[in-house]
């Protein structure tokens, strides 16, 4: 993806309020190399996955033949699994990471998806075991990052595999690979339909009975409306059997922690259709939808898995996380008007009226950059509407002119651009005065 500079701007705005909130709820920075050992990032692929990495060969290795040795990291998970697993003694348990880093996949490039984007995810990861509470922080944090976005109304939709894998054991899909095959089939209801996936189930390849069929089906399409409704949804379970009962649990002790974490009512809710594609989620699933925009899909996804790092050390690292498809969600908010193109980040431009001031204009914005304000120097003396007629195309909101007539009277003239107005101002208050309009335009944008 590539923008023009005041909507990478926008761009990077988004970017610093995930990051902001990752950081708020106490989770530590990694970065991890754009290349990875071929073997590490392929150990728990295959299929579409293998077929969607990019190797990388330097031109003295071309004659060698075979795979090449490196590739360019598919997502972030795998390089989190082997980066705990490689530095597993020297990290503080649960080890809580953040990452914020492009990933590559060979797509076919078509409107809104992209073969190089960002991804945004954060982690906690545990030491032989891990509580539930932190199932109950991931919604937490969602909230946190969608509300001070501003991008309107959202639902973080919450379920559980063992409650899903438990509802099928009862159906008397037992069998682990079944199973898995019916989950990915389920999770895909939203986009295909619920009478396309059920003639999927019955069809050639899963052979589900007609009544079997029509109970995965309602079941998987419960919605719950409010904290007590999800609740009384999970009760009306009953017990069944172990796997079942230990999804249900879990699936009410998120509930009941997200009052406490303050995630209000509205922006969450059991559907018992999520079940993420991935085959290495145990626990609690996460997807996150725009109320208004249900089209764009899941704007934040993730869950619990039993074990990271499984293939590459022997202890057991049990984790729940959660991913931001920066680059993709930034094109669709774009796409439908949600964002707008942001003011540039100069905030002032100082002009030239005459090239004998250019010493004057120097020394201005050197004491407006002093002052923490972003400042760009006009260096050639044009038509002074020329020069307005940059700053305003640019997205700078003041310009500030120092003449012949402003050094006669020791003051500087200041035209904000945005409201149509200008004002003079004793050249030794102008970065003060600067100061507090730049923090009333802050203040009203809720930056």
């Amino acid at each position: 993806m590539e923008l023009l500079p005041r909507d990478q701007i926008a761009f990077q705005r988004m970017l610093d309020v995930i990051r902001r909130n990752y950081e708020r709820f106490g989770f530590l920075p990694v970065e991890t190399p754009v290349f990875e050992l071929t073997d590490v990032l392929l150990t728990k692929t295959g299929g579409e996955t293998e077929r969607q990495v990019y190797f990388v060969q330097s031109t003295g290795a071309l004659e060698q033949g075979g795979t090449p040795e490196l590739a360019l990291r598919f997502d972030l998970t795998v390089p989190l699994a082997r980066y705990v697993a490689e530095h597993e003694h020297d990290l503080a348990f649960p080890f809580r990471r953040y990452q914020m880093q492009r990933v590559y996949r060979g797509e076919r490039a078509q409107r809104g998806r992209f073969r190089e984007f960002y991804q945004c995810d954060i982690d906690v990861i545990g030491k032989d075991t891990l509580s539930v509470r932190y199932d109950a922080e991931m919604p937490a944090v969602i909230h946190a990052v969608f509300s001070e976005l501003g991008i309107g109304p959202f639902t973080v939709h919450l379920n559980n595999r063992k409650l899903l894998r438990g509802f099928f054991e009862g159906l008397g899909i037992a069998e682990g690979e079944q199973q898995m095959l019916v989950l990915r089939e389920v999770d895909k209801i939203d986009k295909r339909g619920a009478e396309a996936v059920r003639a999927t189930l019955v069809g050639d390849g899963f052979s589900l009975a007609d009544a079997v069929a029509d109970k995965i089906l309602a079941f998987v399409q419960v919605r719950s409306t409010s904290h007590a409704d999800a609740l009384a949804r999970l009760a009306a379970l009953g017990q069944g059997s172990e796997m079942l009962a230990q999804g249900i649990a879990e699936l009410r002790d998120v509930l009941e922690l997200l009052k406490a974490y303050g995630v209000p009512e509205k922006n969450y809710a059991l559907n018992f259709s999520i079940a993420r594609g991935l085959d290495y989620y145990t626990g609690t699933v996460y997807e996150t939808i725009l109320d208004d925009y249900p089209q764009i899909g899941s704007i934040c996804s993730g869950g619990r898995y039993e074990n990271l790092a499984s293939s590459y050390t022997k202890s057991k690292l049990p984790g729940v996380g959660i991913s931001i498809g920066a680059t993709r969600l930034f094109w669709q908010l774009r796409e439908a008007g949600i964002l707008s193109t942001a003011d540039s980040s100069v905030e002032v431009l100082v002009g030239l009226m005459d090239e004998a001031r250019l010493g004057d204009s120097l020394e201005i914005a050197g004491l407006l950059r002093a002052g923490g304000i972003h400042t760009e120097v006009q260096l050639e003396a044009k038509k002074i509407a020329k020069q307005f007629q940059y700053a305003d195309r640019a997205g700078i909101r003041f310009m500030v002119l120092y003449g012949e007539a402003e050094a006669e009277r020791g003051v500087v003239t200041v035209k904000d651009l945005r409201r149509q107005e200008q004002f003079e101002v004793p050249r030794g208050e102008l970065v003060a005065a600067l100061k507090v309009e730049l923090e009333q335009q802050r203040a009203l944008q809720g930056r």
